[in-house]
């Protein structure tokens, strides 16, 4: 058997030498295992004129946007989710001229463009759009015909990302990545994109991978660089080992509204900090606060 390539580095290596200024670049996540660290460390390192795609920009991509790292935004829903606008977004769409440019499609448009990445296609029809304003507003949505039916459909086209950031609970030293619990496109947006970055709560032993075969999401021979970092996804939350932190999304409203308060939080929980472990230590009994409680699936047996 071959020997195991170590993809381990550290965040700061990783964003450095993977993540580079005019990328396209996706931090994905369904409510669950967005990487906030790797945001983070984007900014910290200044990259300038970033595309950012997501099928749900949130609270990191308005980070990012209010850092100044972003020049355009390919999106399907933007907001603070459950308690509203995202509000660095809004101002930089809102300025004359705009400081942001959008793309905007369906969350499924979303869904099929980094499908056909994946897939190595350069369209995915859908039956979408029908009676709607979107494909006015986004030239890039097209109809084509079915050559089997004579159907109409829509098309949008491929996504390959540059560079695509994924949470998971844990990974092996070469990158085979494993998720549990709520999912998104983290799959097919690592297998659109030309280099990924595997963001991970646990680095475990490749035997443990391979007791659990079935929970692997992404295999090691997509992944470019894998990153131990405990916490990276909060205030989202890594399921079995942090809860979603609610009280940080609400009390977010009040300090993004204002260019001032939110350039405070920046410079002081990101420009203010090295790294993850010293985000952490600014913010005492969070950890415990939000720790998730056991709750072990029973075992599988795969026979031999």
């Amino acid at each position: 058997m071959a020997l195991m390539k170590n993809k381990v580095v550290s965040m700061k290596e990783a964003v450095s030498s993977l993540v580079r200024d005019g990328d396209t670049v996706v931090i994905e996540g369904f409510t669950h295992l967005i990487c906030f660290a790797a945001g983070h460390e984007i900014i910290r390192q200044g990259k300038k004129n970033l595309t950012l795609a997501r099928l749900t920009p949130d609270l990191v991509y308005d980070q990012m946007i209010q850092a100044g790292v972003a020049k355009k935004l390919i999106f399907s829903w933007a907001g603070n989710p459950g308690v509203g606008s995202l509000h660095a977004f809004r101002r930089a769409t809102e300025a004359r001229p705009p400081k942001l440019e959008i793309e905007e499609y369906s969350h499924f448009g979303m869904v099929a463009r980094f499908s056909a990445g994946a897939a190595n296609l350069p369209f995915w029809p859908l039956r979408n759009y029908a009676a709607t304003d979107i494909p006015k507003a986004n030239p890039r949505i097209k109809s084509v015909i079915c050559p089997y039916t004579g159907e109409a459909l829509a098309a949008v086209p491929a996504l390959r990302p540059d560079a695509t950031i994924v949470h998971a609970q844990r990974a092996d030293k070469s990158g085979n990545a494993q998720v549990w619990g709520l999912m998104g496109v983290q799959k097919e947006a690592a297998f659109a994109s030309k280099r990924v970055i595997v963001v991970v709560e646990e680095l475990v032993d490749e035997s443990v991978i391979r007791q659990d075969p079935n929970r692997t999401l992404i295999p090691g021979l997509q992944v470019d660089a894998v990153v131990v970092e405990p916490w990276g996804a909060h205030p989202s939350y890594a399921q079995g080992y942090y809860d979603r932190d609610n009280d940080f999304y609400v009390a977010w409203d009040k300090i993004a509204r204002e260019d001032s308060s939110f350039n405070r939080y920046l410079d002081e929980f990101v420009h203010g900090v090295p790294d993850r472990a010293a985000y952490m230590k600014k913010q005492p009994g969070l950890a415990e606060r939000l720790k998730a409680r056991p709750r072990v699936c029973a075992g599988v047996d795969y026979g031999y």
